[in-house]
């Protein structure tokens, strides 16, 4: 270890399986990079889902990733390993990682790191990782979204649906959302999405169909499950593409299928944790080629809705599960 680096950091550890409260901080070694990985000095650490996920007891870390949460961070190269080429020490980079977020300082393989865009702060990078990476791969990658199609997104003012309405926007898709409030479907539509639909007092799959002249979308972004699987292959088009990355109302539902057969659909679904080194590769390429000179012209921009300090994680979780956010929830360290 650098002598100017710390032995030891404050990293957040999850005491057992169960609510917030069981988020406490600890204090661990500081990690020391092997052969390809750097050490990133933590600034700001993005709050996901998943981490609420794994907070309870249902998403257990990939092997060999730390268990301490925390999939996207942002900060500045601390050391670097054996055999890295890509970056050197002080440079501003965010990262997806596969866990350890939430600490002072996490391992990450340099191919998995991005430089911060120009114009961004530490606090808005620290919630780009996760949800651009998860974006990129199932609207785009997964679903095929092109220009000139329909998406709707299921969770509109969401970090991933807030991500992907803005994306989706500047690629050229004509975008619909839904969200469980006025406030939330006027963010929305702020965005761009061209019609934000209360799920709570409107039926999105009779609002689509109108907004659509009847045709249904050709992508449709979920992550509630449940009763949405058949009500998505009802807002389908011809041909659409129906991509899954939660099941917040359930992973089970009764469905008939007819439609999927008639209208030659697309059911897909993927995670993102568990996918190989070189996936991720070649995904954090992607990002950068595609969707980073987005964000650096200004087009896209991560929405931030509070940060919290690190030692204050489980107030963090507390908000997010209130699913009252509109944007990212993100961790300053």
């Amino acid at each position: 270890m650098s002598a100017s680096l710390p032995a030891t950091m404050t990293a957040i550890t999850i005491r057992e399986p169960g609510g917030p409260e069981v988020l406490v901080p600890e204090t661990i070694a500081v990690p020391v990079p092997g052969e390809g990985e750097i050490l990133i000095r933590i600034n700001a650490a993005g709050i996901n889902r998943p981490d609420v996920f794994q907070r309870q007891g249902f998403y257990n870390p990939p092997p060999g990733a730390p268990t301490t949460p925390g999939l996207e961070i942002a900060g500045e190269v601390a050391l670097i390993g054996p055999g890295v080429t890509r970056w050197t020490a002080g440079e501003r980079v965010c990262a997806l990682v596969g866990g350890g977020g939430y600490a002072e300082y996490c391992l990450v393989h340099e191919s998995h790191v991005l430089p911060i865009p120009k114009g961004i702060t530490d606090i808005e990078a620290g919630g780009i990782p996760e949800t651009f990476f998860t974006v990129w791969a199932n609207v785009f990658e997964g679903g095929g979204l092109k220009a000139g199609e329909s998406l709707l997104i299921h969770g509109g003012s969401s970090g991933i649906g807030t991500t992907a309405i803005q994306i989706a926007k500047a690629m050229g898709a004509r975008v619909f959302a839904t969200a469980g409030n006025p406030e939330k479907c006027a963010a929305c539509e702020r965005l761009g999405a061209e019609k934000a639909i209360n799920y709570r007092e409107q039926d999105f799959v009779k609002e689509i169909k109108a907004l659509t002249g009847g045709r249904g979308v050709d992508v449709i972004l979920d992550m509630v499950g449940g009763d949405y699987v058949q009500r998505n292959i009802n807002s389908a088009a011809q041909g659409g593409r129906i991509v899954s990355i939660a099941f917040l109302n359930g992973s089970k539902a009764e469905v008939d299928f007819m439609l999927m057969m008639l209208k030659n659909l697309t059911l897909t679904g993927s995670t993102l944790r568990a996918r190989s080194l070189e996936e991720k590769a070649r995904l954090t390429a992607a990002l950068r080629q595609h969707l980073w000179p987005l964000i650096e012209a200004g087009r896209v921009k991560p929405l931030i809705e509070k940060t919290f300090p690190l030692a204050e994680a489980a107030r963090a979780h507390e908000l997010m599960e209130t699913s009252s956010h509109i944007g990212k929830i993100v961790l300053t360290v």
